[in-house]
């Protein structure tokens, strides 16, 4: 049985059959967790002119649901060296109850993307998602995170970077564990709520927060 072929090797392969010199992808986290920001991430990557170096060490990508936390932070390492720029958003649990999950998450992405400065012509791919703000032209891929190398990358960025964030958030708010379930909506987590109250780290307007409040 032949080898099989490297995630990372056939997420870059379409990301260079796209045909633009250059290629970002954008990626969230944190969307679905009861606490804590959501955090957009857009990577610029010039998929042809990627040295062997970077090449080979990219070639470990993947979704970032399907890596363990040091894989995911390997790779942030790497995917900083071989990008040509990387963006990220952070939208407060405060800014979400004000505007709303969707406007949080659909805003975050466009405002990764506008801040990678990509050049005039490069592919732009979102996961799953079309900006309605975004005035550039983009592309949703459904799964995209399982696609495009620069959208795997972003999916990278975003984790790691929030997953830093809520550990400095339980430091801030120790008893609720963020550290360890990064804010989403554990057993763990959800009797903590019940037996602390919410925090000011907590998405006030989502039910389980609202109904223990």
């Amino acid at each position: 049985m032949a080898p099989r072929t490297p995630a990372g090797r056939e997420l870059l392969l379409h990301d260079r059959q796209l045909g633009s010199r250059f290629v970002a992808g954008a990626d969230e986290a944190g969307r679905g967790a009861l606490a804590g920001p959501i955090v957009a991430a857009a990577v610029l990557f010039e998929p042809r002119a990627l040295t062997p170096e970077h090449l080979a060490g990219l070639e470990r990508l993947n979704d970032s649901k399907k890596l363990s936390e040091a894989r995911r932070d390997e790779l942030a390492v790497i995917i900083g060296a071989a990008a040509v720029s990387i963006s990220v958003v952070a939208i407060s649990a405060a800014e979400i109850d004000e505007i709303g999950i969707q406007a949080a998450n659909l805003g975050g992405l466009s405002r990764a993307l506008d801040l990678v400065h990509a050049p005039e012509g490069s592919e732009l791919l979102v996961d799953g998602f079309s900006l309605p703000m975004q005035a550039r032209s983009h592309r949703a891929l459904v799964k995209g995170d399982a696609t495009s190398a620069a959208i795997a990358a972003a999916s990278i960025i975003a984790k790691t970077t929030r997953d830093r964030v809520m550990e400095q958030l339980d430091s801030v708010s120790p008893g609720y564990g963020f550290g360890a379930h990064a804010g989403y909506g554990t057993a763990v987590h959800k009797e903590a709520i019940t037996r602390l109250g919410p925090c000011r780290a907590h998405r006030h307007s989502f039910a389980p927060i609202s109904l223990a409040a």
